[in-house]
């Protein structure tokens, strides 16, 4: 199985550079207090940096808002999900524990201030692809909603998708509820969104981060890799 990044995003956005991991043979059952402190101290952290200040205006966030812009995406109206994190924390509030998966990718996207998806790669029956959506057959189902809930996604719109399912809309903004992750996922895809000339290295130690833990976590080997415009797909086994 691969992750592909299509040649027209690279056309818009050269520099992107996507650090992706893998894992199978996930416990998602058990409690992990590591992950819990993490994200505490994490939050914590984030709260005290951001308490008062204009979240989309710190340099951290403005690039992810620059290149929504590239991409034809309105940052205002469909913030980056980092972005929605930090403002989430910035206002006071705390961030819900979901399940240990998802908990730990919060915790990594929250320490090296980059957009992490978390996905199902158990409901996966083909590639992952970052591309161009395409409304007359892409379809996608919005957290907690049904196939009576299906929304299409705009002309040229900027989606990760596994055949025709849109797993997540407008690049990093919202996640579908067919690739979410349960208690009962034994197999998640990462991928880590940033960009060569500006993030390389947090993309470089968030990816080393999330392996180190989901192997001394999970007790599971971790297969890992980048995506960039001289290499723009990751296979795994």
């Amino acid at each position: 199985m691969k992750f592909i990044v299509a040649p027209e995003i690279f056309e818009k956005l050269p520099n992107m550079y996507v650090g992706v991991v893998v894992a199978h043979g996930i416990d998602n059952h058990q409690k992990y207090s590591e992950i819990d402190k993490m994200l505490e101290k994490y939050e914590q952290l984030a709260q005290q940096n951001f308490a008062g200040v204009n979240v989309k205006e710190r340099p951290e966030i403005i690039h992810y808002r620059e290149a929504f812009r590239q991409l034809g995406i309105n940052p205002n109206k469909y913030p980056c999900s980092v972005e929605a994190l930090f403002k989430r924390l910035a206002k006071g509030k705390e961030l819900p524990h979901i399940n240990p998966l998802v908990d730990l990718n919060n915790a990594v996207s929250l320490k090296y201030t980059l957009p992490m998806g978390t996905h199902n790669l158990d409901n996966a029956s083909t590639d992952i692809m970052m591309r161009l959506a395409q409304p007359e057959t892409d379809e996608f189902i919005p957290l907690g909603k049904g196939k009576d809930d299906v929304e299409i996604p705009d002309e040229g719109e900027v989606v990760y998708a596994v055949g025709n399912e849109v797993w997540t809309r407008r690049w990093t903004w919202r996640q579908s509820d067919k690739g979410k992750i349960t208690p009962d996922t034994t197999s998640a895809f990462f991928p880590i969104d940033g960009f060569v000339d500006v993030n390389k290295d947090a993309v470089d130690r968030a990816v080393a981060d999330l392996s180190a833990q989901l192997e001394e976590l999970f007790n599971m080997k971790i297969q890992s890799g980048i995506v960039d415009q001289a290499h723009q797909s990751f296979a795994w086994k």
